[in-house]
């Protein structure tokens, strides 16, 4: 005997999988179980009963019919009975073994195959029934995919975060006035001294009116845990989403599983609707076995035939009704498009209107889930949605950067301001603007900011630096910071990602832009017009443009400083310079400039200029900057000049000079007649000797020769008595003239790397002169003489 525990592997699936099983999916297991079970109780009969009893024919042999058993019906088998003669054959003492032997070999030679294996075929049909229906939970390129989903569905759906995403949503949606109302309240009283409810208990019906309140609704408050879990959650639906969406194996082989029913329902009743008439209750048995037992033709009786026949067609039945939801599976499966779903009622229901369709097998997966519970669906929604995620990011953040925190790294920045510096987070906290105190704002490597309402509590905030980090600005705090921003930073990989908002601020004094240009625009260098920027007085530009940008000339009558970092791209249009008349500062750093651009010299307020790191060679345009009669400040550094023209004399009002890091070998001698210059950098050149005229300049405090190949200086250079730093580090000197002395107000002197044996212990006598001012190797310090060490040492 076989009992029904054997089977239960075939029907026993993990109870998560139930999610995924339709009502049709349902009832078709169900009917499974109760053929399987007639399969069952028919083996087990066929098993342990007689399976067919014979008797021998009661003809003659000369008499023999083909059918001895068709004149048996059950209403005369008495009358013949009582008519039987004896009749004569071989005798034996094997009577038993004789009747067991024809059972054998009448139920095996004359009974229907379909009557001996009934109950055997609806045991193998059943199985096989229920191999197809659980086949793709087993199949290992689709119970992997099913198995993670059901363990995702299953976190979405008891995640504390759906929870409360949508009880926020549940509850905007149900915001609004409540006047006009009324409220019933019942109220309770119970007699003193009874804790039970007696007959002394009363209900008074009160109707007030309701007041307006607005009450958030109630939401779970989430830990640091479950945040980090829902965080983790939500990358785990985008990478399932993204790997279940490249196909469909599990859509297909769902309508393959089903296919297979469909024919294997239509197989099974055809050929039972056939057979099942062979199930009889009287079987004619013809043998040859007269030799042994006397006689040839036998009638019998199967025993079980009657049962049988009820549970083939009861099977039937079962089969049908089987065949008919298998059906109605095909018809769901192609009726509509199931590789297509979409969120559609729960975006209108929930308001997250971002939640994405999903398409292929994550479709028809939650096809099956809205055929279980369409809840499943509406909640694993929450973990599809951007804003849900930005939601809970934003709490997170919150959690993690409390306003305590964030105070620990506030610090005061080269412009003096207190700033708060935050770098590469996932968003911006919003405990940020609890910090009222804030005077500057620096955002880097900072994903998709969107500034709240609450940016109107930084009520000090000036200054605003976007690194990496593109922000939204919703216009209300659009106006707040109109007027009340004065410096920005903004840095993007293209220009083109600087937000529009920033081109709004009318009260911004200083903007600084960083980015590129697209190659189709280099050329242009089409900018933003700068024509809200009514008080803008600096703006620095580092990109890869052509020329400078047309919009410049917005900001012409107010703008005091330009500073444009080409990053070695050759500027080629500088015309427009020459509209900035009250510009005082310029700045062309990297633009690939061959000469002093032309238009420079129109700029008459012009005060300071910076032609860093271009590829100068000659600067005999110099003399044209007599014009610029209040520029004080040249910077022709990192460049590539060989030598300074001789009417550099001309630039007597120039204050301070910077030639460093060019070729020069050699100083014109009229460089001394720039009798203004307080500042002189001549270092990393290829200086061999100083003109003795540079003891002319009365006024120079900064001299820097370090770096050249200096041999020895002019005694006239010692002069220059209000010099207070001079660097001759990394020379060729092997003397320093005892003439020093004369330097009464030197408080820096560097001669390290030099061919220097001694020291001068004149250097006692530089009275601004400290051990901490001279920069020497050690041990020529510790050559001067103790008590110029001493006094050099003194506080």
């Amino acid at each position: 005997m076989i009992p029904v525990a054997e089977f239960k592997q075939f029907t026993e699936q993990q109870p998560a999988f139930k999610v995924l099983k339709p009502w049709w999916d349902v009832l078709a297991e169900y009917l499974t179980v109760a053929m399987l079970m007639i399969g069952v109780f028919g083996c087990t009969l066929q098993v342990t009963q007689d399976k067919i009893i014979c008797l021998p024919s009661h003809e003659s042999r000369e008499n023999i019919s083909e059918a001895p058993c068709q004149q048996l019906l059950p209403q005369g088998i008495s009358e013949q009975m009582g008519g039987l003669r004896e009749l004569s054959g071989l005798k034996n003492n094997l009577d038993l073994q004789q009747y067991s032997f024809i059972n054998q070999l009448c139920y095996e030679t004359a009974l229907h195959w379909y009557a001996k294996y009934f109950p055997y075929l609806v045991v193998i049909h059943t199985l096989i029934f229920m191999v197809c229906t659980s086949f793709w939970f087993k199949f290992p390129g689709t119970s992997s995919k099913i198995e993670h989903f059901i363990s995702i569905l299953g976190k979405c759906f008891d995640s504390p975060w759906t929870t409360r995403a949508l009880s926020e949503v549940s509850g905007e949606n149900h915001k609004g006035p409540a006047s006009g109302r009324a409220t019933v309240t019942t109220v309770t009283t119970t007699g003193a001294g009874s804790g039970k409810v007696g007959e002394g208990e009363k209900e008074k019906v009160l109707i007030e009116p309701e007041k307006v309140v607005s009450e958030p609704p109630v939401v779970t408050l989430l830990d640091k845990k479950e945040g980090e879990q829902a965080k983790a959650l939500f990358e785990k639906v985008k990478k399932f989403r993204v790997h279940v969406e490249e196909g469909d194996i599990l859509y297909s082989m769902y309508i393959r599983q089903t296919v297979l029913k469909v024919c294997k329902f239509f197989a099974i009743l055809v050929y039972n609707l056939v057979y099942v008439e062979k199930i009889s209750f009287l079987v004619a048995c013809r043998v040859e076995t007269s030799e042994i037992t006397g006689y040839a033709s036998f009638c019998c009786n199967h025993t079980k035939a009657h049962l049988f026949s009820k549970l083939a067609f009861c099977y039937i039945s079962f089969v049908c009704v089987y065949g008919i939801t298998c059906l109605y599976t095909l018809y769901w499966l192609f009726h509509r498009p199931l590789k297509e779903y979409s969120f559609r009622s729960v975006r209108e229901e929930t308001g997250m209107n971002d939640i994405p369709d999903v398409k292929n097998d994550f479709a028809f997966m939650l096809h099956l889930i809205d055929q279980y519970d369409s809840l499943y669906s509406k909640r694993f929604a929450v973990f599809l949605s951007e804003v849900s995620e930005s939601r809970l990011k934003q709490l997170n953040l919150n959690h993690e950067w409390t306003p305590e925190k964030l105070r620990q790294k506030l610090q005061r920045n080269m412009r003096g301001r207190l700033e708060l510096s935050l770098c590469m987070l996932p968003g911006l906290p919003d405990t940020v603007f609890e910090l009222s105190e804030v005077e500057a704002l620096r955002l880097e490597a900072i994903c998709d900011i969107s500034f709240p309402p609450g940016l109107s509590q930084l009520v000090n905030l000036q200054e605003l630096s976007l690194l990496h980090s593109p922000a939204r600005l919703p216009f209300s705090s659009q106006i707040f910071l109109r007027d009340r921003l004065k410096v920005i930073y903004v840095k993007f990989e293209e220009l083109r990602e600087v937000p529009l908002w920033v081109f709004g601020l009318r009260g911004l004094e200083e903007l600084h832009l960083e980015g590129l240009f697209p190659p189709e625009m280099a050329r242009g260098a089409t900018l933003e017009s700068l024509r809200e920027l009514k008080q803008l007085k600096v703006l620095s530009l580092r990109s890869n443009a052509g020329k400078v940008p047309a919009s410049v000339t917005d900001v012409a009558g107010h703008l005091q400083r330009l500073s444009l970092h080409n990053d070695g791209a050759r500027l080629l249009a500088l015309n427009s310079l020459k509209k900035l008349a009250v510009l005082r500062e310029l700045e062309l750093v990297a633009c690939g400039l061959e000469r002093i651009p032309h238009a420079v010299f129109s700029l008459g307020a012009l005060q300071e200029l910076d032609l860093k790191d271009n590829h100068l060679r000659s600067i005999e345009e110099i003399l044209s900057f007599q014009h610029c009669r209040k520029l004080v400040t040249l910077r022709l550094w990192h460049n590539q000049i060989a030598y300074v023209p001789e009417h550099v004399r001309k630039l007597r009002g120039l204050e301070q000079l910077y030639l460093s890091h060019n070729k020069l070998e050699t100083l014109p001698t009229q460089l001394g007649q720039c009798f203004g210059l307080r500042l002189l950098d001549l270092s990393h050149n290829g200086l061999r000797s100083l003109p003795p005229e540079l003891g002319l300049l009365q006024s120079l405090q900064h001299l820097a020769l370090s770096y050249n190949a200096l041999e020895s200086l002019p005694d006239e250079l010692f002069f220059c008595h209000k010099l207070r730093t001079l660097l001759l580090g990394y020379n060729h000197l092997t003397q320093l003239s005892p003439d020093v002395a004369a330097l009464q107000a030197l408080s820096r002197l560097e001669l390290k790397g030099n061919r220097l044996e001694t020291l001068p212990e004149e250097l006692g006598d530089c009275k601004g002169l400290k051990k901490s001012g001279l920069l020497v190797e050690d041990t020529l310090y510790e050559g001067l003489p103790a008590e110029v060490r001493e006094k050099m040492e003194e506080e």
